[in-house]
C-alpha cells in the first residue's frame, strides 16, 4: 500500500480498520477472534487494486448507486447523457464518480471510547451530471463497531439528484459463502431484466412470499443461491436500524450490516475474478439502482440548492 495514503483507526480491544483515501475505501477491518486477528473486510489488497478498483470492493457511490439505463436520465424536465457520444453495446455508467476520487482527511480524532475520521471530496462539472455535490464521510470505530456517516449537501443553484450507497464485502470465515448463513429483513424483491436494470413500475417489486428461494428473512444457509439481488420493504428493529446477518455457523461469529433507511443489495460474488464466493457484498443503499429514472424515487433523490442530506450506516460484530 506504499503508493496509497491510509488512514487507520484502533482501539484497546484490538480491531483495526484501514480505510485508503483514494475513494474512501476500506480495504481492511481486523477484529479479534480465536486468539489472533481476523479481517472480516474482502477489500482491495494492494495499491494497484485501490486504483484499478477490481469489483469496486467496499466503494463509497455517490452520487448514485448500481446501473444508471442506458447511462441517460431525466430530471426537473431535462435530459442528461453520462455518456455522451457512446454507442451501442458501451454505454454503462454505474456506481457514481467518487471511486477515482482523491479524499482528504479533513479530521481525526480518538478518545478512550472511540477513533474517528472524517473525509472530504467534491463533485461537479462532470458531462451530464453539471450539479455541485459536497460530499464528506466518517468512519467511527468504537465498542458498537464501526459507523458510516455520509454527509452530502448540494452546492449548486438548481436541485439536484443524488443519494448514497456502499459496496462493501465480507467474510466470516476463510470458507467459502455456500456455509455461511443470511439473513435480510425484507419483505419484497427487486426484479430486473438480464440488463440488470428494474423493470418498469410495480412490475419492479415482488413480495418475497412468491420466491422462496431468494426469501432470506429467517436466517438460513446460503448454499447455492446465487445472489445479486437487490431486497427492498426493509424492516427496521425497534431502535430503528434495519439489520442485514451474515454468520458462520461452525464458529458462531456473526457480524450484522445496518441502515437507518432504504434497501439491501445482496452479492454473492459469482462472476469476481478473484475469490469468487468467497465474500459476500452486503450493499446498504439509501434508493434503488436506476432510481433517477424511477418516478417513485423522485422525492428521494432531490436535494435542494444549499441542503444537506445524511444517510448512515455500519457494521456490529457479535462472537
Amino acid at each position: 500500500m506504499d503508493l496509497q495514503p491510509l488512514v487507520v483507526l484502533e482501539d484497546d480491544a484490538g480491531r483495526c480498520v484501514r480505510i485508503a483515501c483514494h475513494g474512501a475505501t476500506l480495504i481492511g477491518f481486523e477484529v479479534p477472534r480465536g486468539g489472533g486477528s481476523f479481517d472480516i473486510a474482502a477489500g482491495h489488497r494492494d495499491a494497484a487494486e485501490i486504483t484499478a478498483r477490481p469489483g469496486s470492493r467496499f466503494a463509497i457511490m455517490v452520487p448514485f448507486g448500481g446501473r444508471i439505463a442506458d447511462a441517460r436520465y431525466r430530471f426537473d424536465g431535462h435530459d442528461y447523457d453520462l455518456q455522451p457520444g457512446a454507442g451501442p453495446g458501451q454505454r454503462e455508467s454505474r456506481h457514481g464518480f467518487v471511486r477515482d476520487a482523491d479524499f482528504a482527511v479533513a479530521k481525526l480524532v480518538s478518545d478512550a471510547r472511540s477513533a474517528r475520521a472524517i473525509l472530504t471530496t467534491s463533485i461537479g462539472g462532470r458531462p451530464g451530471y453539471p450539479f455541485a455535490i459536497d460530499l464528506s464521510v466518517s468512519f467511527t470505530l468504537d465498542d458498537m463497531g464501526l459507523a458510516l456517516e455520509a454527509r452530502m449537501r448540494n452546492g449548486s443553484d438548481e436541485p439536484a439528484p443524488c443519494f448514497f450507497g456502499w459496496h462493501p464485502y465480507f467474510r466470516v470465515s476463510d470458507g467459502a459463502a455456500d456455509e455461511w448463513q443470511l439473513q435480510v429483513p425484507a419483505r419484497a424483491l427487486i426484479r430486473t431484466g438480464s440488463d440488470m436494470i428494474a423493470l418498469d413500475g410495480d412490475a419492479a417489486y415482488v413480495p418475497l412470499d412468491a420466491a422462496p428461494p431468494l426469501d432470506f428473512r429467517r436466517l438460513r444457509l446460503v448454499g447455492g443461491s446465487v445472489l445479486d439481488q437487490g431486497y427492498t420493504g426493509l424492516v427496521a428493529d425497534t431502535d430503528g436500524r434495519i439489520r442485514t446477518r451474515l454468520a458462520d455457523p461452525a464458529s458462531g461469529f456473526s457480524m450484522t450490516v445496518w441502515q437507518e433507511r432504504g434497501l439491501m443489495h445482496v452479492f454473492t460474488g459469482d462472476t469476481l475474478k478473484r475469490d469468487a464466493r468467497r465474500s459476500i457484498a452486503l450493499e446498504p443503499m439509501e434508493c434503488m439502482a436506476n432510481a433517477f429514472n424511477r418516478p417513485e424515487w423522485a422525492d428521494a433523490i432531490r436535494l435542494e440548492p444549499g441542503a444537506e442530506r445524511v444517510f448512515r450506516c455500519g457494521i456490529e460484530l457479535a462472537a
